[in-house]
């Protein structure tokens, strides 16, 4: 077993049982310093018990690292392993992407190529890079310059990991009167806009409304991200409260899908929510709202919560390929 390849599975498996990254930045780290070394002297370091002499490895890590040159699954590793995602399994194995994942480009904490061989690893054909939009300064949103160059970067990379794509997006901001966060000609190049409320989330009822039937009638919106904004550990934070069914209409009209949020804080919309677009004949999209490799693989609560309310997978945009998606 790589031991390199050994500390990264333990960091992804940490990012999917929501450990600080803190801890998971440790594995991460020691896996860069042991990339740089020549795999023989990280074998004899690790018969000489000399491991811990690395800066960045440490005791944990390099227990890891031992165990791998062993040709034994990490202990460390096999303690996460058992922290499972039941339910939404029959429509888990239908998605063929996720449309709506996070870089260190704003307030992802990993690259574009980690986030994407995450995603190709887990099965995915495609993932659409949803960093977010010039507004939210406290995520480091992508100015027309950065998104543009963004948009560079992303067609490099397609060219290495083919048949694997990453698909151009944004998470743009939905403004206070429904306008977007970004250029009109710049959303229109992009392939998946995913538009979410950040600001604001205390509106008045009937003006959050207009707000967000605005946004989704644009035609370069694809998605309704997040539509209540709601958490639900910790402090927690309300709803925002909006006609549901009016809005809902305004997405089956215009093809807008509403996201099934499956980060465990979210779970948005609220089954109540995800009941009516159902019946409003809505279409969907599950995605993680990853903002690290690890979190790619918090679908299944989207997928559980899906099947409970009664979504039919053919109503599911990433159950489709990327060459269908893009086709409507």
């Amino acid at each position: 077993m790589d031991p390199v390849k050994a500390l990264k599975q333990v960091a992804f498996h940490l990012e999917r049982a929501g450990e600080p990254t803190y801890r998971v930045q440790a594995f991460r780290n020691a896996a860069a310093v042991l990339a740089d070394l020549d795999p023989a002297d990280v074998e004899k370091r690790s018969r000489l018990g000399t491991l811990t002499d690395l800066k960045g490895v440490g005791k944990s890590t390099a227990g890891v690292v031992v165990d791998a040159l062993a040709n034994r699954e990490p202990s460390y590793l096999a303690k996460l392993r058992h922290v499972d995602i039941t339910g939404g399994e029959e429509m888990r194995s239908r998605l063929k992407g996720d449309c709506h994942v996070h870089s260190d480009w704003s307030d992802g904490g990993s690259p574009i190529r980690d986030m994407a061989e995450a995603a190709r690893d887990l099965g995915h054909e495609f993932m659409v890079l949803t960093d977010h939009s010039p507004r939210l300064t406290v995520a480091n949103g992508l100015s027309r310059d950065r998104l543009e160059k963004q948009l560079e970067v992303v067609a490099e990379l397609n060219a290495e990991l083919a048949p694997f794509v990453v698909l151009t997006g944004i998470e743009v901001d939905i403004l206070d009167d429904g306008s977007l966060d970004q250029d009109e000609d710049l959303l229109a190049r992009l392939d998946v806009v995913v538009a979410s409320v950040h600001s604001k989330l205390k509106m008045p009822r009937a003006e959050m409304t207009r707000r967000m039937v605005n946004a989704v009638s644009n035609p370069h919106v694809d998605i309704l991200g997040h539509c209540t904004g709601r958490l639900v550990v910790g402090k927690g934070r309300p709803e925002s409260q909006f006609d549901a069914e009016k809005v809902f209409e305004a997405c089956a009209e215009h093809g807008t899908a509403v996201e099934i949020n499956a980060r465990p804080e979210r779970l948005d919309p609220p089954r109540r929510l995800l009941s009516l677009a159902v019946d409003a004949g809505c279409t969907f999209s599950i995605d993680s709202d990853a903002h690290a490799p690890g979190q790619l693989d918090w679908l299944n609560y989207g997928c559980a919560r899906a099947e409970e309310c009664g979504v039919d997978p053919d109503q599911v945009i990433n159950t489709r390929s990327a060459a269908r998606l893009l086709s409507g």
